[in-house]
């Protein structure tokens, strides 16, 4: 089953499947359901989405929180990006306990079709594609969607101490355009790709799997429970195995599409 939200002429929408959920429905609602799928049938009302514009796949008042270097790719990227912190990297990457973050309030997120920025004060920036896990208030994954973790490399790679200020700003995170509700084990071994048009050309052109993360899915899920609840849920980003080589930078007019599973998020840099 596959949730989305629209703004339709009454107001921000849910839809699973396509057809339009009940206007008391949230995603918050659904994380703490005892039979998720019960719930959902349970606001089914019927009538179809139509052309409404889409919305990211998240209630305002939720979280995004994000882990770092769970792939050997990411742990040797941000090495190769920090003198500093090289000897640190290389610890959270061998580390039991993974590194996680905060990373935006739902309300700041974007979906599939809305820009992305990279920040002005900085002049090394990279879209980072990532599974992102729709969790549980109980801390159960529930689904997965696409996710970009948009970061400053050259402001991470300076301090390790700015790591906040190279993750979180205007037009950083994106997600969706849907959540796929499915078991846990489904996201074991997701494909992930990650292809950045220049000038209508292709600049850039990766992929990689869930399989290769070091952290585990429900690892991380209960790392990031850890004394920490969350009672609607959140959305986890978990790191990056796909991380371009140190000569390139994100620059506006271009265009990263990610596709997670059945998922494809494609976003202009503004």
């Amino acid at each position: 089953m596959r949730l989305t939200k629209h703004q339709t002429s009454t107001g921000p929408r849910w839809a699973a499947d396509g057809e339009l959920l009940a206007p008391g429905f949230s995603l918050g609602l659904l994380a703490q359901a005892n039979d998720p799928h019960a719930l959902i049938r349970a606001c089914l009302e019927g009538g179809a989405v139509g052309q409404s514009a889409p919305l990211p796949p998240i209630d305002d008042d939720q979280e995004v929180w994000a882990a770092g270097v769970t792939y050997l790719r990411s742990k040797d990227a941000r090495i190769d990006e920090s003198d500093i912190g090289a000897r640190l990297y290389q610890h959270i990457y061998e580390s039991e306990r993974p590194e996680l973050f905060f990373k935006s309030p739902g309300y700041r997120c974007v979906t599939d079709g809305s820009p992305i920025r990279v920040r002005r004060d900085s002049d090394w920036d990279v879209p980072e594609p990532e599974m992102t896990l729709f969790i549980s208030s109980r801390l159960k994954i529930l689904g997965y969607t696409a996710g970009n973790d948009v970061s400053s490399r050259s402001i991470e790679g300076e301090n390790a101490l700015y790591l906040p200020q190279a993750k979180i700003f205007d037009g950083s995170a994106a997600i969706g355009p849907g959540i796929q509700l499915t078991d846990p084990d489904a996201v074991t071994d997701l494909p992930i790709r990650m292809k950045i048009l220049r000038d209508g050309k292709t600049a850039y052109d990766d992929q990689t799997s869930t399989a290769k993360m070091k952290q585990k899915p429900a690892a991380l899920a209960d790392w990031v429970g850890r004394e920490l609840s969350f009672p609607r849920g959140l959305l986890l980003m978990t790191g990056t195995g796909i991380v371009p080589d140190s000569g390139f930078t994100l620059t506006p007019g271009d265009e990263v599409h990610v596709s997670v599973g059945a998922e494809t998020l494609i976003s202009p840099v503004a």
